[in-house]
């Protein structure tokens, strides 16, 4: 991680990651199938809103986690082990109550989530059943999720993607069953998708940690070790300076989602519908961008633990160009083949689908300079210096993004919406370039 070539190490931590990735969309799809082709557009639009949602509140604890496995990485490559499990300690127990109570607040008040979002009428029902029960699964999502930080920030990508995979057939396989009920399971309709994932990612997360266990993993606590749950007043401090900026980061782009869905929402359940499917679309497109940015993420930080800082420069441009080259030759094949993908979830609505695709020619090729924000951010924020890429999202997402497109409706329509994705990706990405060239983020490392 700290001597060997970059690229390799990148392409090393990044294909497995991507597989992952790759995985977790893929199970997202295979269940907006499954829902769309049984339940129809409300229970379709219903999923898409509803997983905005929990988007949101995942983040809300996935800046815990990014904290500790950035600062894990760190301790690694400063060969001090001790410390590391410390902070894995520590920050098990804070993440696992986060996580609790923001799935109870959230399962109580789904409904009136729902409301606020201004849910298409035909949709809320659906919405608030399968956001209540997305809810009540969050503890066992974002516990699976912490325990892949943590074997990426030892360098291995690829245990975690072995039982996702597990993860996703289990869903796949259960979705359908609990939808429309086959003997002996019962009919839930709706309920039954967000059951489904609820049951595979109990049995996914149980199989990871007896793997963990059964393996002796390095950070992995040992019974004289328990005592490392107590939190550490040192460290807690720790995850939330540094965890709350990059919880905020993601809640910010998953605020902004859930904003974008209201505006949407307001053209009717046909146009809520056709996003829906663009989104399912663009999860697949973004995946070699998102991984290559989580790849960057324990490399750079374990080159910052071990002081090589004259790797981290050279880190930050191939990660850079390898995610434009990806990101292009996606959004290339995108543009030409999406309207076949964004078949299989409107099938039977040619005026949806015709929406569909044209929404994503006016939006797919932002996620390109994305590509580069994503990068940049990832090498920073694994120095610690976690506020600047936070206050600049927020300049792009809020004060561009989403403004243009309120101001610009009245003029252009919904197309005021897809042209903003355009306005905010690209400027979020000039302005994180000229802080990664002129700021002095280099000599904020974690504590």
């Amino acid at each position: 991680m700290a001597e060997g070539p970059i690229a390799a190490t990148l392409l090393s931590l990044f294909v497995p990651i991507l597989l992952g990735n790759v995985l977790q969309t893929l199970n997202g799809s295979i269940n907006a199938m499954w829902v769309g082709r049984y339940l129809g557009a409300a229970a379709l639009v219903a999923t898409a809103n509803a997983n905005a949602v929990m988007s949101f509140a995942v983040s809300l604890t996935m800046g815990i986690g990014a904290a500790a496995a950035i600062s894990i990485g760190q301790n690694l490559g400063a060969r001090n082990v001790g410390e590391a499990k410390r902070i894995v300690g520590t920050s098990a127990t804070f993440f696992l109550a986060l996580a609790v109570l923001i799935a109870l607040a959230g399962a109580a008040s789904a409904g009136s989530i729902v409301a606020r979002m201004g849910t298409p009428l035909p949709a809320r029902h659906f919405s608030a059943v399968y956001l209540r029960i997305a809810f009540l699964a969050m503890p066992l999502q974002t516990a699976y999720l912490f325990l892949t930080v943590l074997f990426r920030s030892t360098g291995d990508s690829r245990t975690p993607v072995r039982f996702q995979a597990l993860c996703v057939a289990l869903d796949a396989v259960l979705n359908p069953l609990l939808i429309v009920g086959r003997q002996p399971l019962p009919h839930l309709g709706i309920a039954g998708s967000a059951t489904a994932t609820l049951i595979a990612q109990g049995i996914g997360l149980t199989a990871l940690v007896l793997h963990m266990y059964r393996t002796r993993h390095v950070l992995c606590l040992r019974s004289g070790e328990t005592h490392l749950l107590r939190p550490d007043r040192r460290i807690v401090k720790m995850l939330i300076a540094k965890g709350t900026p990059i919880g905020l980061n993601m809640a910010i782009v998953s605020l902004s989602m859930m904003t974008m869905f209201s505006l949407v929402n307001r053209f009717g359940t046909q146009l809520s519908a056709a996003y829906g499917a663009c989104l399912q679309l663009w999860n697949y497109v973004q995946l070699p961008v998102l991984a290559m940015g989580m790849a960057v993420t324990p490399l750079a930080a374990q080159n910052l633990g071990a002081r090589r800082l004259d790797r981290i420069g050279r880190i930050a441009v191939t990660g850079s160009g390898l995610n434009i080259a990806m990101a292009g030759g996606v959004v290339a094949v995108t543009l030409c083949f999406g309207g076949r993908v964004l078949g299989l979830f409107l099938p039977h609505d040619t005026a949806a689908l015709q929406l569909a695709q044209h929404i994503n020619t006016r939006v797919a090729w932002s996620l390109i300079p994305f590509g580069v924000t994503f990068v940049l951010a990832s090498v920073i924020r694994a120095s610690g210096a976690v506020l600047a890429p936070v206050a600049i999202l927020f300049v792009a997402l809020w004060c561009i993004r989403l403004p243009s497109a309120l101001w610009l409706t009245d003029a252009w329509g919904p197309d005021a919406i897809w042209a903003s994705f355009g306005f905010g990706s690209v400027s979020a990405m000039l302005m994180l370039m000229l802080y990664y060239r002129w700021a002095g983020w280099r000599k904020a490392f974690m504590p």
